[in-house]
């Protein structure tokens, strides 16, 4: 595409894999042009007929773990080129766009990273995105993933700011395991303490995800289902997905949803739940003995493609349309050129009408993966 541009970084090895990296925050395709306006109506379908319902926010690039399926230490070391300040979205910039979109139809903003709670007075953020109003009226529902490292002290201003709830990554619940998976020796006692503090503040209720990797934490699966039964938070169990081209993926290395629930019910008898809404990620089920909620989010074995509703903004104003795809639009350039908020509501319209994204649907273990965005860019 015209005006897009390829750095390729050093080739590194990760656990034996040796993996060329391509910088996608070096890709700058070239805005959808604003001619034709066109309105907002609170309702927008792509070519499936999928409509724009979730808007993700990366607020940072940054992340204080190592997980070694997202940010491994071999190839995000301390000389990593990460993004200058200027470069990232304002909260203006930010506000302005989650407006927009709102306009179209959001209903439901979360903020990613990185590491969120690293961006600097994330509350305040919070606080003027609580503001903002569907074209109905209601209240957003406004959501943060964490790694829960500086939730404890986070947990209050974030309730207080009015974000609704929060999702806590935890991969294990053995500390030898969890440490070796975060990579910097954070312990599983500081992550549930976040949780209880955020329960706390009232940021509930609680999902808590974690990622299966086999052979690295498929042991963990029955002990963190057993600590968080009767907890009041839901467990979601995560496959290990091809989330850019720095984790190494194999598809060997993935534990099917459908094992991870043959496992449970095998120990705790599981009934199915419906979805809270259309296009929820996660298969909902509950324990019948009364032990709650535990969910399943099976990108690699059951593509939920047909029904995905998200649109994703990274830190620095690039929309994407998948989490695995390889190109965003850049709507910061629009942003600080000075295009009225009817030029930018129509791009961003136009941008979702042409959406074919289906990856999960096409995926083999061959598929290439260069040049693909890495989930510390743009969450997960």
């Amino acid at each position: 595409m015209a005006g897009q541009s390829r750095l390729l970084l050093p080739l590194r090895t990760v656990t034996a894999k040796t993996i060329l990296l391509t910088d996608y925050r070096a890709r700058r395709p070239v805005p959808v042009a604003a001619s034709d306006l066109i309105a907002p109506s609170g309702q927008l379908a792509d070519t499936r007929g999928r409509m724009l319902h979730d808007l993700r926010i990366s607020v940072t690039d940054r992340c204080n773990f190592r997980c070694v399926y997202c940010m491994p230490k071999e190839v995000f070391g301390k000389d990593y080129p990460y993004l200058p300040h200027d470069a990232l979205l304002s909260f203006e910039e930010i506000v302005r766009l989650a407006r927009l979109f709102v306009a179209h139809g959001v209903e439901k903003i979360r903020l990613t990273g990185g590491e969120p709670l690293l961006r600097k007075n994330i509350e305040t953020l919070v606080a003027r995105l609580a503001e903002l109003r569907t074209p109905s009226g209601r209240p957003l529902d406004l959501t943060l993933t964490t790694n829960a490292s500086l939730l404890a002290r986070k947990a209050r201003a974030l309730a207080d700011a009015g974000l609704n709830r929060v999702t806590v990554s935890l991969d294990a619940l053995d500390d030898t395991v969890f440490r070796r998976m975060n990579d910097v020796d954070f312990a599983v006692a500081d992550v549930l303490h976040g949780i209880d503090a955020a329960a706390e503040a009232g940021l509930g209720p609680i999902k808590v995800n974690m990622v299966v990797k086999k052979g690295l934490n498929d042991d963990q699966i029955e002990p963190m289902a057993e600590h968080f039964r009767h907890s009041g938070h839901t467990l979601r169990f995560i496959e290990y997905m091809d989330v850019g081209a720095s984790n190494g993926w194999k598809m060997d290395e993935v534990v099917p949803s459908a094992d991870i629930l043959r496992r449970l019910g095998a120990r705790w008898p599981l009934e199915t739940l419906e979805p809270h809404y259309t296009g929820e990620v996660a298969q909902r089920w509950r324990y019948r003995d009364g032990g709650g909620e535990v969910g399943v989010i099976s990108s690699v074995t059951q593509a939920f493609c047909s029904s995905c509703t998200r649109a994703r903004l990274s830190t620095e104003g690039q929309l994407y349309l998948c989490l695995f795809a390889d190109q965003g639009y850049d709507l910061r350039t629009l942003l600080r050129g000075g295009a009225s908020d009817d030029q930018l509501a129509t791009a961003i319209a136009r941008i979702w009408q042409a959406r074919t994204d289906n990856y999960s649907e096409r995926r083999s273990a061959d598929t290439p993966r260069s040049g693909r965005i890495e989930m510390s860019y743009i969450g997960g």
